[in-house]
């Protein structure tokens, strides 16, 4: 049975915005957002529309009263090359409340620190079911604006070159919800953009990288979808979002998965 579909999230929670350092594409006036598109367009061969991808809003550890990290997250100057979708393999909630979204953030950090013994969260960015985006691991609203990586801990072997998002649910069979769906496009339309990552290639799930079921049969077979949609909020036309490089390594998995544990994240010799 399809989960009901909360009602579509404000574009900003009623917590007062942060109050970090201006983004870069605010300090360069959509330079970087142009300039993504059409650096995109070109090494791909595709056209590339006047309109842009666009920040959306990031609740911020603050807001969402995180706990200090046991140590700071590294910064390295490249880019990353790759979006790593995951779900959380916890319960389809039906509270799409800000509140329960923050909630569900201080949980994860307190598994990912208290039960993995990681130094912070692992993933980089979390949605909730009702649309929620929320910064995860310290520093990633930083690297956003530096135009960096923050390391995570999401995806072994690959922490290094990929951004991962969380995204509340278990997905085996439901489907996630529209505004959950929405707001993953509008992140991924972003990263993509300022990353300069191709969508066709570069929006993968966690299965691709390790054996595991993350983000589960059913959003794992909604990935064409989702370089689609995040090709067209892009403005780019032509993208062929159907195929990627890599193979499912999840392909006929099964069995429970542990809540905000949905296979390998780090690598010997990685850190959490």
């Amino acid at each position: 049975m399809s989960d009901a579909l909360p009602p579509s999230p404000s574009p900003e929670p009623s917590d007062p915005p942060p109050a970090d350092r201006p983004s870069r594409r605010r300090l360069l006036g959509g330079a970087v957002t142009l300039g993504g598109a059409a650096l995109l367009a070109g090494a791909t061969g595709l056209q590339s529309s006047a309109s842009a991808a666009t920040r959306p809003y990031i609740s911020t550890r603050a807001q969402w009263q995180a706990r200090a990290p046991r140590s700071t997250a590294t910064i390295l100057s490249r880019v990353p090359d790759h979006i790593v979708v995951h779900h959380t393999a916890t319960a389809n909630s039906t509270d799409y409340s800000v509140n329960h979204a923050y909630a569900l953030s201080r949980s994860i950090q307190n598994y990912h620190m208290d039960s993995n013994g990681w130094s912070d969260v692992g993933q980089q960015f979390t949605i909730s079911r009702g649309g929620y985006l929320m910064e995860g691991r310290n520093r990633s609203i930083y690297a956003l604006d530096t135009r960096t990586h923050v390391v995570g801990a999401q995806c072994a072997g690959h922490n290094e070159h990929t951004v991962g998002i969380e995204c509340e649910g278990l997905y085996t069979s439901a489907t996630p919800p529209s505004a959950l769906f929405s707001t993953l496009v509008r992140l991924c339309a972003f990263l993509c953009d300022l990353y300069a990552i191709p969508p066709s290639s570069g929006i993968v799930g966690h299965r691709n990288y390790v054996a595991t079921a993350c983000p589960g049969d059913t959003f794992y077979s909604m990935l064409p979808r989702l370089r689609q949609e995040v090709a067209a909020e892009m403005g780019l036309v032509g993208a062929d979002a159907t195929e990627h490089p890599l193979p499912d390594l999840g392909r006929g998995l099964r069995g429970p998965q542990r809540a905000f544990d949905h296979g390998p994240a780090l690598a010997r010799g990685e850190r959490g």
